[in-house]
C-alpha cells in the first residue's frame, strides 16, 4: 500500500487503480477505501454523467453508501465534460478530504495522465466556427474529415484515430479558429492535482478471454436492469449527437433500436462489440502511454495481495 504522510516524507498519498472496462476495478477500489478509511474518486469519463448509471456501470446507491464515492454522476449529459473540468474538480475535491485517503479508479487514460502530468488548456472556439465545421462535416465520413485535418495539421491528425469524429472535429475547430495546430497548445501544461504525491499505481489486467466473456454478459445484465430505459430518456432530450454522453458504449446502437432501425438483439451485439474494442484500446494505451511504475496485476491477485 502507499505510505502515509509520515512515511512519504510529508507528501500526501493516493492509490490509483486503472484497467479495462469490466475488470473489477470498482469493487477493488471500494474494498481498499473501506479498509483504509478512504474515499473512492471516479476517474472514468462516462461515469461522471448522471444520465447513464446502468449503462456506464456506475456503483449502485448501496455501494456508494457503504464508502464515500465522489465525482460520480455529477455532470449533466448536455455538458461536454473535458479533462480540464476533471482536473479542476479533483483539485477542488482534494482540499475537502481531510485525512481520507483518495482511491482513484477508472479506465480513462487521459484522466490518469492529467492527475500527475497536468493538462493543456485549449482556447475557446467561437460558435460560428463550431457551426461551420459541423455544417461542412454533415454527411461526410470521419475518415474524410481526418484527411482534411492531415492537410492542415499533420501532427494533430497523426495523434488521432481516423474514426474519432469528435476529436477530429475539435482539432479542425482549433485550427480554423486560431490558425495554429492543436499540438501547439500542449507546450505548457497546467500542473496535475497529484503532482508531488506518493502514488501506488495498479493496472488490473485480466485474462483477455475471460474479460471478453464478462463484457458480453455484463452488457446483457445492463439491459435487463434498465439501461434501455436510460437511453430512451436520454434520446428524448434530443441532445447533440457529438456530445460524449451520446457516444457512450452502447448508446448509438440502442438509439438506433429505439428509432426502429435495428432490433434489440442487434443493438446488444453492437454494444458488446464496441465495448470489447474499447477494452482492447485501453490495454494498448496504458501499455504505451503510462510509465513503468504501474503494477500490472491479475484482478484476483490484486484482491488477495492488497
Amino acid at each position: 500500500m502507499p505510505p502515509d504522510r509520515e512515511e512519504a516524507g510529508g507528501r500526501p498519498a493516493a492509490i490509483l487503480i486503472a484497467g479495462p472496462t469490466a475488470s473489477g476495478k470498482s469493487a477493488l477500489a471500494a474494498r481498499l477505501a473501506e479498509r483504509h478509511g478512504g474515499v473512492v474518486i471516479n476517474t472514468d469519463s462516462m461515469q461522471v454523467y448522471g444520465d447513464l448509471r446502468r449503462l456506464t456501470a456506475r456503483p449502485d446507491p448501496d455501494e456508494e453508501a457503504r464508502v464515500p464515492h465522489r465525482l460520480y454522476g455529477h455532470v449533466d449529459g448536455a455538458v461536454n465534460y473535458s479533462v480540464g473540468h476533471f482536473s479542476r474538480d479533483v483539485a477542488a475535491l482534494l482540499t475537502t478530504l481531510g485525512g481520507q485517503r483518495p482511491v482513484f479508479v477508472g479506465g480513462t487514460g487521459l484522466y490518469f495522465r492529467a492527475l500527475e502530468q497536468g493538462f493543456s488548456e485549449l482556447p475557446p472556439v467561437p460558435e460560428a466556427v463550431r457551426a461551420q465545421v459541423r455544417a461542412e462535416a454533415e454527411g461526410r465520413p470521419t475518415e474524410a474529415l481526418h484527411a482534411d485535418l492531415a492537410r492542415h495539421d499533420p501532427e494533430g491528425a497523426a495523434r488521432l484515430r481516423p474514426s474519432d469524429r469528435m476529436r477530429v472535429m475539435r482539432a479542425l475547430e482549433i485550427f480554423l479558429a486560431t490558425g495554429r495546430p492543436i499540438a501547439s497548445f500542449y507546450g505548457d501544461p497546467i500542473p496535475g492535482p497529484l503532482a508531488g504525491w506518493a502514488l501506488e499505481k495498479i493496472f488490473l489486467a485480466p485474462d483477455r478471454a475471460v474479460l471478453r466473456a464478462r463484457i458480453d454478459a455484463r452488457f446483457r445484465t445492463m439491459i435487463a436492469e434498465g439501461a434501455l430505459d436510460e437511453v430512451a430518456r436520454l434520446h428524448r432530450r434530443t441532445l447533440d449527437p457529438l456530445l460524449p454522453v451520446m457516444r457512450a458504449h452502447g448508446v448509438p446502437g440502442l438509439i438506433a433500436h429505439l428509432e426502429g432501425a435495428i432490433g434489440l438483439e442487434e443493438a446488444i451485439v453492437r454494444g458488446q462489440a464496441d465495448t470489447r474494442a474499447y477494452a482492447k484500446r485501453q490495454f494498448t494505451w496504458f501499455r504505451h502511454q503510462m510509465g513503468e511504475d504501474w503494477r500490472w496485476m491479475d484482478p484476483e491477485e490484486a484482491a488477495a495481495a492488497l
